[in-house]
Parts: C-alpha cells; structure tokens; sequence
C-alpha cells in the first residue's frame, strides 16, 4: 500500500457472497487498494455485520443461502445508518429483470460476473470519487413545500420529513437544482450514475417512480418521448 493511501481514512467496505474464492479474492485486492474490509457469507450474516460496522459500501451477491441479494439490499435500505451506504451487486444474473429488481431495492450499481480484478476496483474507486468530488455539502433547496438539504441528504415535504436512499436523493436534488429543465433518461443517467457505470436506462424510471410514491408526482413530470422534469410549482 503506498503512503498516499494510508495517509487516507479508510472506507469500510462489506464483501457478500457465498463463494469462498470470490470473497477471497475481493477482501484481498480491496485491501491492497486500501479499504478495510468485513465479509458475509449469506444475507442474513451480512445484515447482522452491517448494523455493527456500517459499511460505506456493500458488494452484495444475489444466489445466496438463508436470504438472497435482493432482500438483503431490501433490509440493509430500512436500517437508518446504511441508508446513504452504496450497494454493489456484483453477481452471475444477467437477467433483465434482475437488475431491475437490484435497482429497485437501491442499488448503486450492477456488475455480472466475471468481471476482472482491476476492472472492479477501478468500478468502486469511482463510487468514491465521485462522492469526494461532489459540490458543496452544505446546499440546499427549498421549492414550494420541499426542503432538500445535501448536508445531511434529508428531505421534508409539509415539515415531514422524507426518508430517500442516496441515489433517489441524489436524483431529486440535481433534478431540483434545475428547475423546469427537460432531461432525458440518458442524461440523467450520466448525471446521476456516472459515465463508468454501465446500468439500464429503466433504471431512471424505477427511482422516478419511487420518488413520486415517497413525494407525490406535483414536481416530477414526465415528457412522453423526451424525459423527466422537476416544475417548481406546487398545484
């Protein structure tokens, strides 16, 4: 490890998969990148190591015994603390519907195996540097009866307040940041996940959908054909 990356607090990172090779073979070249590392070997486990060690990412697999990726990415959103964690589904499922499901439960991102050593961890280290280079943490929006402030990633409506994992806050406050603005699906995709991160333009629509169930669909409208617009007023 060199000295640079020691210099640097570590981001705790939570391996899960039932495979022993795999989990030794990413506990061991997470560490050599510098992250401290916890494994699991099934959902249940990995729930259990989350609430105690409170990762900042999960690499979560979705075959597993006792209880699968998809329910432990569901469990891991409904604890407080892990609800801005970023979840990495790293797994042999390349169904279409799978990835949707993985999104739907708030992922981050969504890798089918095999993937390459090097290739994953350039995939992770970008999770975190877009993190390092986001603007000003301490903005905030306030639109007709919304409060959204990026310090705390929290959000009230009425003065009640709105639980969002990190990627539909993330969405909501760039959306908010330019009000009354057309973007399209691939857009938001850019803006949102990144140019590194290879997802389904779908994926835009399961978290628009969640967002309107959490907020109401008063601010999100949809331009059929064109794409998605936040609209400051609130009729």
């Amino acid at each position: 490890m060199s000295a640079a990356k020691a210099a640097q607090p570590l981001h705790r990172i939570l391996v899960v998969d039932d495979d022993a090779d795999i989990v030794e073979m990413l506990e061991y070249n997470l560490s050599k990148e510098g992250y401290d590392v916890r494994t699991a070997t099934d959902g249940r486990k990995a729930i259990e190591v989350a609430r105690t060690y409170l990762p900042e990412l999960v690499v979560l697999d979705i075959m597993m015994p006792h209880l699968d990726g998809i329910e432990a990415g569901r469990q891991l959103r409904d604890i407080p603390e892990l609800r801005q964690t970023y979840i990495l589904y790293l797994t042999a499922r390349s169904e279409e519907y799978s990835e949707v499901a993985a999104f739907d439960v708030g992922a981050d991102d969504y890798i089918t195996k095999p993937i390459k050593p090097r290739a994953l961890m350039s995939r992770i280290n970008a999770l975190f540097r877009r993190e390092a280079q986001k603007a000003d943490p301490g903005e905030q929006i306030t639109i007709a009866n919304l409060l959204i402030n990026r310090k705390n990633y929290s959000v009230s409506q009425d003065d009640k307040s709105v639980i969002l994992p990190k990627k539909e806050f993330e969405l909501l406050f760039f959306l908010a940041q330019h009000p009354n603005k057309v973007f399209s699906r691939e857009e938001l995709l850019q803006k949102i996940w990144g140019a590194d991160i290879y997802v389904l333009e779908r994926t835009v629509d399961v978290h628009i959908r969640k967002l309107r169930e959490k907020i109401g669909d008063t601010h999100i409208r949809t331009l059929k054909g064109v794409g998605y617009m936040f609209t400051d007023q609130n009729e």
